[in-house]
């Protein structure tokens, strides 16, 4: 006997051992079966569409953080978060129904709140005011506090600074608004790549979210376009009007920032005027809200009652009526948002500040009854998400935030 034969008689007698045995009876049978009684078997296997991107990998920070049933949060600066204010802002909310905290990562200035790497294309600047981000965000996680990252995108003094050549001029110089601040251009896609890379990072760092804030042009640029000098890029040669140019390019930021988050199991959000929802677009700053709406997960109008004009939704003075303010808002927002396929959330930022600059005598004070009118304006509408804005983090006490 063969070496060869031996070894497929093996391989048979194997085989038999390990198959169930089977008549020829049964084999005829069930091709005789009618197609009612045949066993149907199935599968989870999905074609894959071709036309739809996939990820090639998803990040994972080790931090675990649910989404809450609601995101009712608080605006937390970098120098809040890394000092003692912080354990202050922990409490409030641990003691109420907030359950987040939208924290600076990086700031108005151009600051980053943090020190990364020594080697970090973001070492020179890095403010460092957050000392210890692990720290932070073991404390985030132990007390189940959502973490929502802010990155101020096109308001960047340093980075203008930096790179004029990125930013808007003025005789030469690099053009800075009445406050002294610097904004670097949404046409420059140089300047889109290193703000979704510092989101990158804090996403890394274990934020749930990134939430983009100055997404625009400066204000009144309608009428500053003629004036100031700039690099339109990829957008130069464009044929469409200067407004409507100014509009794809913040979009195309959006939709840009939004692909390349896809990998990092991050929400991706982006703070916006809310009078951009009561017109088709803004004429200086390039926000539309239906389009902005399109590229992100959440979208957070700015609708404080103190910045709205006079006479607004016909309301005399906004400031002094919040509820009637953001019920009239929030019809509007609903209306632009069901048009909308896949409408993204609706997370407003509501006002616990008072606006002394309205008045010229004593301001309306906003307190507990102000900030809950707010809440109970947009619970009206089904908007059950809201953030709460005080550039200094000092909220009212005793509010409810569930009213």
């Amino acid at each position: 006997m063969s070496k060869k034969t031996l070894i497929s008689m093996l391989i048979g007698f194997v085989l038999y051992l390990i198959l169930p045995m089977q008549s020829p009876h049964t084999a005829l049978a069930a091709d005789a079966l009618p197609a009612s009684l045949h066993t149907t078997i199935t599968s989870n296997i999905q074609m894959l569409d071709p036309t739809r991107p996939f990820k090639r990998y998803t990040f994972s920070s080790g931090y675990h953080f649910e989404y809450p049933d609601a995101v009712r949060g608080i605006y937390v600066t970098g120098n809040s978060a890394g000092g003692s204010r912080f354990n202050s802002l922990i409490k409030l909310v641990e003691n109420t129904d907030l359950n987040a905290m939208v924290i600076d990562i990086k700031d108005d200035f151009g600051n980053i709140t943090f020190q990364p790497d020594k080697n970090s294309p973001f070492a020179d600047v890095a403010a460092g005011y957050i000392h210890d981000p692990e720290k932070m965000m073991k404390t985030l996680e132990k007390k189940k506090i959502y973490p929502i990252a802010r990155v101020v995108v096109f308001k960047d003094s340093k980075l203008a600074k930096k790179h004029p050549d990125w930013s808007f001029k003025q005789n030469g110089k690099v053009w800075k608004n009445p406050k002294g601040e610097a904004f670097v251009s949404p046409y420059q896609k140089d300047v889109w790549k290193y703000n979704v890379e510092i989101a990158k990072i804090a996403a890394e760092m274990g934020f749930k979210e990134i939430q983009f804030d100055y997404v625009r042009f400066p204000e009144g640029f309608e009428t500053l376009d003629k004036s100031l000098t700039y690099n339109e890029g990829d957008y130069e040669n464009s044929k469409l009007n200067s407004m409507k140019r100014r509009v794809q390019a913040v979009t195309d930021f959006v939709a840009y920032a939004k692909q390349e988050l896809e990998n990092y199991d991050v929400k991706v959000g982006v703070d916006i005027f809310g009078y951009a929802a009561t017109i088709p677009e803004t004429p200086g700053i390039g926000q539309n809200f239906s389009k902005i709406s399109k590229n992100v997960d959440v979208i957070s109008s700015m609708i404080y009652p103190s910045h709205w004009g006079n006479n607004y939704f016909d309301i005399p003075m906004p400031d002094k009526e919040p509820y009637r303010l953001v019920d009239a808002y929030a019809k509007v927002e609903n209306q632009v948002l069901s048009k909308l396929e896949n409408p993204p959330i609706s997370r407003p930022w509501i006002q616990d500040f008072d606006a002394p600059w309205l008045y010229s005598g004593p301001p309306t004070h906003y307190g507990k009854a102000e900030v809950e009118a707010q809440i109970k304006a947009l619970k009206k509408h089904g908007i059950n998400e809201f953030l709460v804005w005080n550039a200094e983090n000092w909220y009212t006490p005793n509010v409810d935030y569930t009213p």
